[in-house]
């Protein structure tokens, strides 16, 4: 655990397999949602009356295994993808901003056929219509907006899926779950995540909500308990000055790797009213997109990944996904060869401590290339941990925006820094 610099919620489990506070093994991250799709399925199977029951339960086996032991999470998840589970009838999984972008369209991608993903996101798109709107409420950031270019996504009757990494009061999938049903109507819900600490009156209130809408509501989690939080916020904010790393800088190098995927040629407006005219990748998750479209993202992902591969020079490098922008990364270090770690950076804020029990050692906070209104995070790297860190950008922004992140970077890398921007064409690179 760690404690968060939050008014409204002092704690945070830092997860060991989301990738999202400290470094981990791609696979890791990867399994766990597609181990919450296996929960799915078998929940599903069984009402269907279909009897796969062994195949899976023996896929869950293997799951565990990796996720618990991190050297297997690659076999297990090449395993549980070769099975090409199709879900027995269509569903929507929705994956909530920031943090379960990633988990949910991991948990998604499970499925080669009747599955449909589209993750929340705090982004300001002016030229999109948010399709459903909602409010998490103990978080620092607590606007939620969902841009489905096909408003046909939501307007079924299919079972909607919720992902979150973690559920502790219940209140976000609550919200969720009132807004769709105002707007589209259904009668299934099922919240899934990776770990389920509601109790008594939270647990209760599910059921209140299924009385009152006429709804039926599942949950799912890999690890389910209670909690008690004792004490005090804490309040102050993170000392940034003696976080900040003191090793010597190396270079930063800016490569556009094209990638051959679709591009929405929207804009994005931040805080400061200052608009970002580069387009957004199609498939990332943010618009949303079904099983057929899966064979884009993997051509996508298997061209990035062998680029990036052959610039590699050292044999310990770290990927590093930048806030919302979690899965498409995650898959292409999966991909890029042995001695490979992957986390993103947040916009959550954690105090660090050098406990060797305490979830968070370190800290280094910058503005958002985003939004510089908005402070950014990276948690538990520390200087020379490794050789090269490529981080990876879905669109360009300013030079000025990503300069106080990559000032941070170029003294926690041992030897370089790739600043990587994807693109749809051929643009050039460069040195920063």
């Amino acid at each position: 655990m760690a404690a968060r610099i939050n008014k409204k919620r002092s704690f945070l489990f830092v997860s060991k397999v989301l990738g999202k506070h400290i470094p981990v093994n791609p696979y890791t991250p990867l399994l766990s949602g597609a181990a919450l799709g296996l929960l799915l399925y078998r929940e599903m199977d069984l009402c269907s009356g279909n009897t796969h029951s062994d195949i899976v339960e023996r896929l869950l086996r293997q799951a565990m295994n990796g996720l618990i032991h991190p050297g297997h999470a690659e076999e297990a998840y090449h395993e549980l993808m070769k099975a090409n589970l199709i879900l027995p009838e269509p569903v929507v999984f929705i994956g909530f901003a920031e943090t379960a972008t990633a988990l949910g369209h991991s948990m998604y991608n499970l499925f080669a056929g009747n599955a449909s993903y589209i993750h929340t996101t705090r982004e300001d798109i002016p030229d999109l219509e948010s399709v459903i709107n909602f409010e998490e409420e103990h978080s620092h950031a607590v606007d939620h907006l969902c841009y489905a270019l096909d408003a046909s996504m939501l307007s079924g009757t299919e079972p909607i899926i919720l992902v979150d990494d973690e559920i502790t009061t219940g209140n976000t999938a609550i919200n969720t779950i009132r807004d769709i049903q105002s707007k589209f109507p259904r009668h299934e819900y099922v919240i899934a995540s990776i770990l389920d600490w509601r109790s008594g009156k939270n647990v209760e209130v599910y059921r209140e909500l299924e009385q009152e809408l006429g709804i039926s509501i599942k949950s799912l989690c890999l690890l389910q308990g209670s909690i008690e939080v004792k004490g005090i916020p804490l309040l102050n904010t993170v000392n940034n000055n003696n976080e900040m790393p003191t090793a010597a800088e190396v270079p930063v190098v800016t490569t556009y790797v094209p990638d051959g995927m679709i591009r929405i040629p929207v804009t994005s407006t931040d805080s400061l009213h200052e608009v970002n005219k580069s387009p957004y990748m199609k498939y990332s998750g943010r618009f949303g997109l079904e099983s057929g479209q899966n064979a884009e993202v993997d051509t996508g992902v298997r061209k990035i990944a062998d680029q990036l591969r052959t610039m590699r020079e050292g044999t310990q490098t770290l990927v590093l996904g930048v806030g919302e922008f979690m899965y498409l990364p995650m898959r292409i270090a999966a991909e890029m060869g042995d001695g490979i770690s992957y986390q993103s950076t947040t916009r959550s804020p954690i105090h660090p401590n050098r406990r060797l029990d305490y979830g968070v050692h370190s800290a280094a906070g910058y503005p958002s290339a985003g939004d510089p209104e908005i402070t950014n995070f990276i948690y538990n790297v520390e200087p020379g941990q490794y050789d090269e860190i490529f981080v990876l950008l879905e669109r360009e922004v300013p030079q000025t925006r990503i300069q106080p992140m990559m000032n941070i970077l170029n003294k926690l890398a041992r030897h370089k820094v790739h600043l990587v921007v994807l693109t749809s064409e051929e643009t050039g690179t460069g040195g920063v």
